[in-house]
């Protein structure tokens, strides 16, 4: 299933356009909040899907039964970029389990590149609800090596991935890999350049997020 939450309007479409504006983008903490703004309605969209059980509240007035999650997901992201995402989601599900990695492209002089994962950081995973943070997906190509890594950590019942901006051809990419997870996207971009960033996108999110990086 994939959800573009940009295809109707709402105050998320108006992030979406700030965090794309090369003028704002000067601005880090503006920068860093919007992709936790949508981290946040992503939490909120991914919750009504969950299970959830009844529970007897006492109040002072008396007993309210009230709907409250069944289980608490596991917030993994991939850093650094993904990390004011997985705050946004974190803000929302406040009680849930994290996990992290680190991965990255290892560039190399003629212009490629190739994933690398050098950490992980996680609680037990099976039969759990994951949710998977990363601003991009451009080729698809770390995030499914990233899930390919968690599943040999354990073995989750439910993937959903949370992204600010996919492009079409890493869309395409990780439902051939990964059929049964679930992309939930600020918005979706349909060109990829040859080396593979998403246009018109909004250039890299770490960057913009943190600072320029020596590229490895």
């Amino acid at each position: 299933m994939i959800v573009n939450l940009s295809e109707h309007y709402s105050l998320l479409s108006d992030w979406m356009a700030e965090l794309r504006d090369e003028a704002l983008q000067k601005d880090r903490m503006r920068f860093r909040r919007n992709l936790e703004r949508i981290g946040e309605v992503a939490a909120l969209e991914i919750s009504k899907q969950l299970a959830c059980e009844e529970k007897e509240i006492q109040t002072p007035l008396g007993i309210a039964v009230c709907k409250t999650i069944k289980e608490q997901p596991v917030l993994a992201t991939i850093l650094r970029a993904g990390l004011p995402l997985h705050q946004g989601l974190l803000n929302y599900f406040d009680k849930a389990d994290n996990a992290f990695i680190s991965a990255y492209r290892k560039h190399q002089r003629d212009g490629s590149f190739e994933i690398r994962l050098d950490y992980v950081s996680c609680p037990e995973l099976e039969d759990r609800v994951v949710i998977i943070a990363d601003p991009m997906l451009a080729t698809g190509a770390s995030l499914v090596k990233t899930i390919q890594f968690l599943r040999e950590e354990g073995h989750p019942r439910e993937i959903h991935i949370v992204v600010a901006i996919a492009c079409t051809v890493g869309i395409e990419y990780v439902m051939r890999s990964e059929p049964h997870s679930k992309i939930w996207c600020g918005a979706i971009d349909d060109e990829l350049t040859a080396k593979g960033y998403i246009v018109p996108g909004l250039g890299d999110a770490g960057d913009l997020a943190f600072g320029t990086k020596v590229q490895m």
